[in-house]
């Protein structure tokens, strides 16, 4: 029978099923009591004899036992529990339990290979299987939550709650709120001022110049199913118009995206490189610094007053970093990070003197291999630069943080913690062979960055990957 045939019969027979079942059903009724019918158990998995990291402590509580409950943790406890007899027990053999990583700065749908080429040459089905391929890979490398810093609407996170793809739990901030001339003017080199692009059709990047354009289009984000708000407030390295130096909001710019984000009951983040911009950013309002690389014990006292976080992307300070084809074939994006590594030194040795909350942060721009090798660099010198607790607290529970400033309107996942191991917490468990607070390599690092093979589609160390309550890797 063709398919058109068959589709057409297939919906006559399952209207008339719904009414035979409905008549069925009507005549049943008298007959039906509350009291016969039996309640439906939850769905319980109960970890035995963990190890657990809980995203906070500096050691591992040993010879633990966790129950999950549909998608929550139910208990945390040395003692064995009583749980329904369905249950799925999973016997850890004393490997390590830990919250699933939390990546607070991806860009989903910038598939590469360059910002000219994205803006004349993809389409918006280019833009959603890239997207899809890249949220599938996140959580097959143990991230488990996703922040998108740019690019992306409701879209891919609805994709991802219906199970239609797999991913992480995704917050987006739908369009970069840029300038012309700024980090987020990806328009042909020859268009006119107010044009329409590829990437402000798509509502990934919008040209903002004043006040009323910034109300608008942070209104228009929060429409679109944004979380929180990206302001392009810096420029760049291997963008087209815009010296890393530039300063390219006005105060007024800044405080109008902070104060419709507020209206929400949610906060604004800012793309925001030197010391002078850093601070501008804070006292405007902003909760979240992206990059952050001017980052000095000045800024750090500012940040603990406002209740502030930072994500920077370790990879700038990189020793590889001037090898990056985006960087070194472009003469002038090569004198840019030059002069950014320069000035921006003294992060890491600042971090470690005057530490604030930090962020997980990869930033990468590229096709999915090419970002899965990014990921286990950027894991491997989180470790390296700052240790494995403070490496895994950026990951985990410090993003949890991060999420939650969605607030209560505008956080689509409310109903329990991300980022930590405890009562009530979403059920988000990594279950890895060994202690990441002595060997971080567990969870999936690697110290080669563009020269170094491609990564497995999961660490083999990762051994169960949960989220939500569903068991999405087991290879016990």
């Amino acid at each position: 029978m063709p398919l058109k045939s068959t589709f057409r019969h297939g919906r006559f027979a399952i209207m008339m099923s719904a009414i035979l079942g409905l008549s069925s059903l009507m005549a049943a009724s008298p007959a039906l009591s509350t009291d016969a019918v039996e309640e439906e158990k939850p769905a319980q998995v109960l970890f035995t004899n963990v190890n657990i990291f809980d995203g906070k402590s500096e050691t591992l509580k040993t010879g633990m036992n966790v129950l999950v409950e549909d998608n929550l943790i139910k208990t945390v406890s040395k003692d064995a529990m009583a749980s329904n007899p369905e249950v799925t027990v999973i016997d850890g053999g004393g490997r390590t339990l830990m919250p699933g990583l939390i990546e607070n700065h991806a860009h989903l749908m910038l598939m590469g290979p360059s910002l000219p080429a994205m803006e004349g040459m993809i389409t918006w089905e280019d833009f959603a299987i890239h997207g899809s391929k890249m949220a599938e890979m996140y959580l097959m490398q143990g991230f488990t939550t996703l922040r998108d810093a740019g690019g992306a609407n409701a879209g891919i996170q609805r994709a991802v709650n219906a199970g239609t793809i797999i991913g992480p739990r995704i917050y987006p901030s739908a369009a970069f709120l840029g300038g012309r001339g700024g980090h987020a003017d990806f328009a042909n080199f020859t268009s006119l001022m107010g044009d329409p692009t590829n990437f402000s059709r798509l509502n990934m990047a919008q040209e903002i110049d004043g006040v009323d354009d910034m109300l608008k289009a942070a209104r228009n984000n929060f429409r679109m199913g944004a979380s929180q708000l990206k302001v392009m407030q810096s420029g760049g390295v291997v963008s087209a118009f815009d010296p890393w130096q530039m300063e390219g909001r006005t105060v007024a710019e800044i405080e109008a995206a902070v104060e419709i984000a507020n209206q929400y009951g949610s906060y604004a983040m800012a793309h925001s490189y030197k010391k002078e911009s850093m601070m501008r950013a804070l006292n405007s309002g902003v909760k979240s610094l992206e990059h952050g690389f001017g980052f000095d014990c000045d800024i750090a006292k500012v940040m603990k007053e406002k209740g502030a976080y930072i994500t920077t992307n370790l990879t700038a300070f990189a020793p590889g970093l001037l090898d990056i084809p985006a960087v070194k074939n472009v003469p002038a994006s090569l004198r840019k990070a030059k002069s950014a590594s320069a000035t921006f030194a003294g992060y890491v040795d600042n971090m470690k003197k005057c530490p604030v909350k930090r962020g997980f942060h990869t930033d990468c721009v590229g096709d999915v291999p090419a970002c899965t090798k990014q990921i286990a660099y950027e894991k491997w010198l989180n470790g390296d630069y700052f240790g494995p607790h403070n490496a895994l607290v950026a990951m985990t529970s410090v993003g949890g943080e991060i999420a939650a400033m969605s607030g209560e309107f505008m956080n689509p996942y409310p109903d329990g913690k991300l980022g930590v191991i405890e009562q009530g917490a979403y059920a988000d468990i990594l279950l890895v062979d060994g202690n990441p607070l002595k060997d971080l390599s567990v969870i999936g690092t690697n110290d080669k960055w563009f020269d170094a093979p491609t990564p497995p589609e999961s660490p083999e160390t990762i051994r169960i990957i949960m989220k939500d309550g569903e068991i999405y890797k087991n290879t016990l």
